[in-house]
């Protein structure tokens, strides 16, 4: 590790740091040096100017931006609004990164892809998002790779103990009906907030004390698949298996069409990535999406 890593020297700076990604990073990254954590109370990241005055006065050798508009519905119709935060916020980063010879890490998604077939999306193959908010994050990992030095991460399915997310609506419709329709004709892996702010503190010291890595674009998911519907009944089992007070059972948990619960926007049928490139060029070994939804359960159910 350079003398500049183990002795902390210019700050990182994480924007986001109230999102799931976020305040998972908020924990990993103070292993790599000090942190500038920022959230909406303290800079408008719909605002350049503010942004920019942020950036130069924090002079980081890392931007991590895990700053998103996730609202995939509302994005059909609040697109001036997603594409702000989404593609002119990482493109206005990527220009700052450049300036000040910064790493840019910046976070897109399996949204990019349309979802058909069934093989696993590769780094390499062509986008073509379905809806407004996948074409939002496509411009803006497109513009994140403009960055000299930038690592864009693509994942899947975020949950984490943190934040809203399709976990944790489960555990809380699991306690309260006693049936459940979920779809189960998408398919993709839950990846976990935390392995995700865990791989990124791991990919960058790798990267940061090497003048000549150049970082890249990789697939960032679990290990395994599932459809939202197996993913449910994992939640009412392992629930249950916990001592939470479930009402739904696993087999309560009816599957259905995804044309039976139909959404402003579409989303992909096929939302597998393959991160063959990623456990290549940085090592890593990634865990399976189960183990990480019962790491998850145990931190909401444990007693306060």
């Amino acid at each position: 590790m350079s003398a500049l890593l183990a002795t902390g020297g210019a700050p990182l700076l994480l924007l986001g740091k109230d999102g799931q990604v976020g305040w998972e990073l908020q924990r990993a990254l103070p292993l790599l040096g000090p942190v500038v954590a920022v959230g909406r109370a303290e800079c408008d990241l719909a605002d350049p100017d503010a942004v920019r005055a942020l950036v130069r006065r924090t002079a980081p050798r890392a931007i991590v931006n895990a700053a998103a508009y996730t609202a995939v519905d509302q994005a059909e119709s609040d697109r001036a609004g997603a594409w702000r935060i989404n593609a002119e916020l990482p493109a206005l980063l990527a220009g700052e990164a450049a300036a000040l010879d910064a790493w840019l890490v910046h976070y897109s998604t399996d949204y990019v892809f349309d979802g058909s077939g069934e093989a696993p999306w590769r780094e390499s193959d062509e986008p073509a998002p379905l809806g407004a908010y996948g074409r939002s994050k496509l411009d803006g990992e497109q513009a994140a790779q403009t960055a000299p030095r930038h690592l864009v991460f693509r994942t899947s399915w975020v949950f984490g103990a943190h934040g809203g997310n399709f976990l944790k609506t489960m555990l809380r419709l699991g306690r309260e009906r006693d049936g459940l329709n979920v779809v189960a004709d998408q398919w993709g892996a839950p990846t976990g907030a935390a392995l995700i702010a865990d791989a990124t503190a791991h990919a960058l010291k790798a990267v940061l004390p090497d003048r000549d890595a150049t970082g890249g674009l990789f697939h960032l998911a679990s290990d395994g698949v599932t459809n939202w519907h197996g993913y449910a009944r994992h939640i009412m089992a392992e629930a249950a298996r916990l001592g939470a007070p479930m009402r739904c059972t696993p087999d309560a948990v009816r599957p259905i069409p995804a044309s039976a619960y139909p959404l402003p926007a579409p989303r992909p049928a096929n939302s597998r990535l393959d991160t063959a490139r990623l456990r290549s060029v940085f090592g890593l070994s990634l865990p399976s999406w189960e183990s990480q939804a019962t790491r998850v359960l145990e931190t909401l159910l444990a007693p306060q």
